[in-house]
């Protein structure tokens, strides 16, 4: 296969020869039996609507839903209308309520899991807390109609509106007491989006840490774990520990993933996590040599994968959305490059050439001449000569 010559931070251009063929990829297998795995799911932006960035998302429902059913093929679950998704960086309350309505047909339909995000995103302006709780309940009253299990995400508007740790308790206590089942709480750091600073009432992470607590020990059995995205291992598993019998932790976190959901002596993560969106199929087959108890290989086929996660996730971290979906046209998923928002322009050449190369020495497309065609078509329209 011919070379690329793909860009470099601080300038210039270096050769680099695409992989030869990848090892193939078993589709389907018994169900993962040792974790439950969701994979958050990013949306197919329609490249002919005419919109603008900042208008509603026009988005390619066709190839968004055969995403979905690519990630359940592998056994994985999915998480809907989170920050993957674009939630609230291109994609309104009403792109996600029509993206949650389709997907939970479409999983009814494969028989996939599926968990959607409950938010309160249709605020678009100042709200105070009684709004911000009836803004959650109708976005979990239309996740219930769906028949999805809710994620209770984190709200900037509640993230404004409060004014004390009491005002978490209150407004989350009243969710789990009206919820139909089991949620998964999540919690979302600053780094994901800095309207987040301070939730739980606290800047400080272990103050946040036991309002948190709090509002899971008072309603154990509304809740069916907690998401934890804070990049912080140690302290998701100093959180882990303390959860009451039942709960699960799903481990959020893009740089430490292996460890976390590989465990230790007194416990394990669980997953959801944007980073499987591009490793589906790596990480279910990882998973399932943890249901076999080989961990060794395990920690074989995810540790490699640490390096393009954290490129994809380095700050400003909330534009990973943007590798990711690149790497979903690179490997075939969609026919184009295009993102709701133009988010496609948030990361630069450089850091995009430098995902391909790292996705490709991972054996991450399924024809690698297909995606080395499609990187260099985005190499020579951004004036880097081949």
């Amino acid at each position: 296969m011919t070379t690329l010559l793909l860009p470099v931070a601080g300038g210039g251009t270096r050769a680099y020869t695409p992989s030869a063929e990848p090892p193939p990829m078993a589709v389907g297998g018994p169900p993962l039996g040792s974790r439950t795995v969701f994979s958050a799911a990013h949306v197919v932006a329609d490249p002919f609507a005419d919109v603008s960035p900042d208008g509603p998302a026009a988005v390619d429902w066709d190839a968004t839903l055969a995403f979905r059913r690519h990630l359940w093929s592998h056994g994985l679950g999915v998480a809907e209308a989170m920050d993957t998704a674009q939630r609230g960086m291109g994609l309104d309350w009403a792109g996600a309520a029509e993206l949650i309505r389709r997907s939970a047909a479409e999983a009814k339909a494969a028989g996939g899991r599926i968990a959607c995000g409950v938010g309160t995103d249709q605020l678009t302006g100042p709200a105070t807390l009684p709004e911000v709780r009836s803004a959650y309940e109708e976005q979990l009253a239309l996740v219930d109609a769906a028949g999805a299990q809710p994620i209770l995400m984190a709200s900037r508007a509640l993230a404004a509106a409060a004014t004390s740790p009491d005002a978490y308790l209150e407004t989350y206590g009243h969710l789990l007491r009206q919820a139909r089942e089991p949620v998964i709480l999540h919690w979302l750091g600053p780094m994901f989006d800095p309207a987040l600073e301070g939730y739980w009432g606290a800047a400080d992470l272990d103050a946040a840490t036991e309002t948190f607590l709090e509002v899971i020990a008072a309603h154990p059995d509304k809740v069916d774990g907690i998401k934890v995205s804070l990049l912080d291992a140690d302290r998701e598993i100093a959180l882990r520990r303390r959860l009451p019998d039942g709960v699960r932790c799903y481990t959020g976190d893009d740089f430490n993933y292996p460890e976390l959901i590989a465990g230790d002596d007194h416990g394990f993560s669980h997953a959801l996590l944007g980073i499987f969106d591009p490793l589906g199929p790596l990480a279910a087959e990882a998973v399932r040599a943890l249901d076999t108890g080989d961990v060794k290989r395990f920690r074989a086929l995810l540790d490699p994968t640490v390096e393009l996660s954290r490129h994809l996730f380095q700050a400003p971290t909330r534009y990973y959305k943007t590798g990711v979906v690149l790497l979903a046209w690179l490997a075939g998923h969609q026919t184009h490059f295009t993102m709701v928002g133009g988010l496609q322009s948030a990361r630069s050449l450089p850091h995009l050439a430098r995902a391909y190369e790292l996705a490709d020495g991972l054996g991450l497309f399924p024809d690698p001449a297909l995606a080395a065609h499609r990187m260099r078509s985005l190499l020579t329209v951004h004036g880097v000569p081949q």
